[in-house]
């Protein structure tokens, strides 16, 4: 059964940092590209960046690039995304998905809020 596991959201100044984590499990992790989505309130779900399966190959939409990092250690069976320079529209619930053998999983989701 494929679990996806998010953790490390949290209420952080403008400005600020911080790293989400997904932790996988049930599934081959490392033969498997990796994304992050967030939803802030009212709005749709965005993609925000992607990771190949070996992490060779990184996607990022352009309201983060140069601000967002994604990352992976497959020994470990998680994708990281670490955040910098993290503004107000930042806020949102972050999730973690993969596309299994034709299946969608989502991962719970970790709520990001940016706030002074």
């Amino acid at each position: 059964q494929v679990q996806l596991v998010v953790s490390g959201g949290g209420l952080v100044q403008p400005g600020g940092a911080l790293r989400l984590s997904c932790a996988a499990s049930g599934f081959t992790f490392s033969s498997y590209s990796m994304k992050w989505y967030r939803q802030a309130p009212g709005k749709e779900r965005e993609w925000v960046a992607s990771i190949s399966d070996n992490g060779g190959s990184t996607n990022y939409a352009d309201s983060v690039k140069d601000r967002i990092t994604i990352s992976r250690d497959n020994a470990q069976k998680t994708v990281f995304l670490k955040m910098n320079s993290l503004k107000s529209e930042d806020t949102a619930v972050y999730y973690c998905n993969v596309v299994q053998l034709g299946r969608l999983h989502w991962g719970q989701g970790t709520q990001v809020t940016v706030s002074s």
